[in-house]
């Protein structure tokens, strides 16, 4: 299947996903959104992929929703808008393989949310972290955050809106590593070739207790009907 805004690419049974809107710093539009979900439920039913890896093209991983399309004046749109969200965000949670984010700038607002939605983060020591759609008015993710650092942390974090770094995000447990910029890939390949060394079953039963373990899908149900999210 060819993709408009994204790139995906497969060595063995490693897959990686590139989000590819670099003048809009990847943002997430309706199109993107729905790019992403069509792909993982691809590699989702491939067979030959264990582990897929999501990172971003140019300087930043994710910039987060696409502000152009933050109108909610028109009935059909505001209905396209959250049923992409809901089909987005479900398959990242529900994604039955490991998937890692190799986090190469900033991930801000959906950008941080997918993430953390990820099992992995390695992250380039340009990577910034952050909710700053909370000064506007959005609705934040909060459960997916809190499920990784915690509810005191997440919770300044959600409110503030802050941006704070990739050595602070390590501090936390926002993330698993922090490496050159220049190596981000390479680290990101290597703890993915760890992983598939397990066999495609293990990996997938040990995903599937894992998410049914999670606070995250419980959450979700509530935090779904934000139009925002």
């Amino acid at each position: 299947m060819a993709y408009e805004f994204l790139r995906l690419e497969k060595e063995g049974v490693i897959a990686t996903v590139t989000l590819n809107r670099p003048r809009k710093r990847n943002a997430l539009s309706i199109a993107l959104r729905d790019e992403i979900d069509a792909c993982l439920r691809q590699l989702e039913a491939d067979d030959g992929v264990r582990v897929v890896i999501i990172t971003g093209s140019g300087s930043a991983f994710c910039a987060g929703f696409d502000l152009s399309e933050m109108n909610f004046d028109d009935p059909e749109h505001t209905r396209r808008f959250a049923d992409s969200s809901y089909r987005y965000h479900t398959r990242l949670m529900r994604f039955k393989k490991p998937l890692i984010a190799a986090v190469n700038g900033p991930a801000l607002g959906g950008g941080l949310d997918l993430a953390v939605l990820c099992d992995i983060r390695i992250a380039s020591k340009a990577a910034t972290f952050g909710h700053p759609e909370i000064k506007f008015g959005s609705a934040v993710l909060f459960t997916a955050l809190a499920d990784i650092i915690g509810g005191g942390l997440a919770r300044e974090l959600c409110f503030t809106g802050r941006t704070i770094d990739a050595t602070e995000a390590l501090r936390i447990g926002l993330v698993n590593r922090v490496v050159a910029a220049d190596r981000l890939m390479e680290a990101a390949k290597r703890v993915a070739e760890t992983i598939a060394e397990a066999p495609l079953a293990g990996l997938e039963a040990t995903k599937a207790m894992i998410i049914q373990s999670s606070e995250v899908a419980r959450g979700w149900q509530a935090e779904a009907q934000s139009p925002g999210q």
